[in-house]
């Protein structure tokens, strides 16, 4: 369970980042735009690309086997991007639906095109490995 936790503020350290230097990758806190909202949509996320990572992620690799090996594994940059647009959508459909208007009040992720998504991926899976080694350092797994 506490390795579950760890990779949800990993993943939400990395979302941050990713949120921070890619342009078209934003976040819209769920319940308002206090900093506990935002920190608590930055959880949320992470643990939602933390579940979708364990649960599809695998599944999507044995499927495209065939275009890893044909494209020398740059399928991957491709992969991580579709499941950051997946985690993009479910995070659009968890929120409030006291009032929403569509494309004017969605919560959540959201990313303009698999181009952006691939390079939050990208950006992401960087940031992850620098919080993972700095939590390895720490002694924090």
């Amino acid at each position: 369970m506490l390795r579950f936790f760890v990779s949800t503020i990993v993943n939400a350290v990395g979302l941050w980042v990713a949120t921070s230097l890619v342009p078209q990758v934003n976040i819209t806190p769920y319940g308002g735009e206090g900093v506990w909202e935002t920190i608590a949509s930055f959880l949320l996320i992470g643990a939602m690309f933390g579940i979708v990572n364990a649960v599809i992620a695998p599944v999507i690799k044995v499927l495209a086997l065939p275009l890893y090996i044909i494209t020398f594994g740059l399928i991957a940059f491709v992969i991580n991007g579709a499941m950051l647009l997946l985690v993009a959508w479910l995070s659009g459909l968890i929120g409030s639906e006291i009032l929403t208007i569509e494309g004017f009040t969605s919560e959540g992720l959201t990313i303009d095109s698999l181009g952006w998504a691939i390079l939050a991926a990208i950006v992401m899976s960087i940031a992850s490995f620098l919080t993972r080694s700095v939590l390895r350092i720490l002694k924090i797994r």
